[in-house]
């Protein structure tokens, strides 16, 4: 089939690898405009771009696509069927009525959960222990068409965001080539989402990774896997910024949440081998930190950061 594929981030690029050796005409890519990066705020293209342009592909990154000038490029294309994975705009009506079969979305949940931008951040600050990937037709309501076919993923209690969306982005590619052929045949028909179980994925921001001492450690250790690799957990100390890498929440103790206790054994099930490192007092347990990073240092265990830090065990963080 006649295909253009709308997707940014590293997530995407797995799905267009799946059409393309499946056979299909890939028409475009259209991906995000370049973004300023670094501390010498050059542009940097997004992962789609720099993927679909090594394998010779012609690459849109219209500021807003629904703009009329995008939609006239979109239209000359003569695409059958437009597919999203990850792209970062919303698409208009305009844009979604262009390709003659359809449009098709590859969402990382178990839709109807956790609709919108951050769905595996959420499962994971969700505490779930099931998720996966939701093919569906596009409409123009947010991740509210109809299923066309989901697959589901464990979470492990080692998960982050990076480490699931890799096993997603493999699991919904293969899902997206075996199921495209027969859904724009019409042999494949998609089924209505329960608006009963609607829950919402907003956009993540850095404020977002601040660890809130106050809150209990199982909600702590959650959010440290879920803001990894962004926008990273962090806490304070004094003037500085540590940021949090990982973690692993322990049993209750009595003390002021942000107060950092001194060296414990982890037990078995945190996946080492009798480590040890200091932990923090939060609203309900103890976190354990495991791996930590000091102001343009590099990532280090709870042990190799206390060794060079006087006075640490019994400070307040914040």
């Amino acid at each position: 089939m006649r295909i253009v594929f709308f997707g940014s981030p590293e997530f995407a690029v797995t799905s267009l690898d799946a059409l393309i050796d499946a056979g299909h005409d890939v028409r475009a890519v259209v991906s995000q405009p370049d973004r300023p990066a670094g501390r010498g705020h050059g542009t940097t293209p997004p992962p789609m771009k720099v993927a679909a342009e090594s394998r010779g592909l012609t690459v849109l990154q219209p500021g807003k696509v629904s703009d009329p000038e995008a939609v006239e490029s979109l239209a000359a294309l003569d695409a059958e069927v437009f597919v999203v994975a990850a792209y970062g705009q919303i698409l208009r009506q305009r844009v979604l009525d262009i390709p003659s079969r359809g449009c098709l979305n590859v969402h990382a949940s178990l839709l109807p959960r956790h609709r919108g931008a951050s769905p595996i951040a959420a499962a994971i600050l969700a505490g779930d222990a099931l998720t996966g990937v939701t093919i569906m037709e596009m409409v123009r309501a947010l991740d509210a068409g109809p299923m066309v076919a989901r697959v589901e993923e464990l979470i492990s209690p080692f998960d982050t965001t990076g480490s699931l969306e890799e096993r997603l982005a493999e699991r919904g590619a293969e899902l997206l080539a075996n199921v495209i052929d027969e859904w724009a045949s019409r042999r494949l028909a998609a089924t209505p989402q329960d608006e009963s179980l609607v829950t919402y994925a907003p956009h993540i921001s850095r404020a977002d990774a601040l660890l809130d001492w106050s809150l209990p450690a199982v909600e702590l250790w959650r959010r440290v896997r879920a803001y990894q690799p962004w926008p990273v957990a962090f806490t304070r100390f004094g003037d500085q910024e540590l940021r949090v890498h990982e973690a692993w929440p322990l049993d209750s103790e009595t003390g002021e949440p942000g107060t950092v206790l001194p060296v414990r054994a982890l037990p078995p099930e945190a996946g080492g081998s009798g480590d040890e490192t200091f932990a923090v007092q939060t609203g309900d347990g103890v976190l354990a930190i495991r791996r930590l990073q000091k102001p343009g240092g590099r990532p280090m265990s709870g042990l190799e950061f206390l060794r060079g830090q006087r006075d640490f065990v019994g400070a307040r963080l914040g």
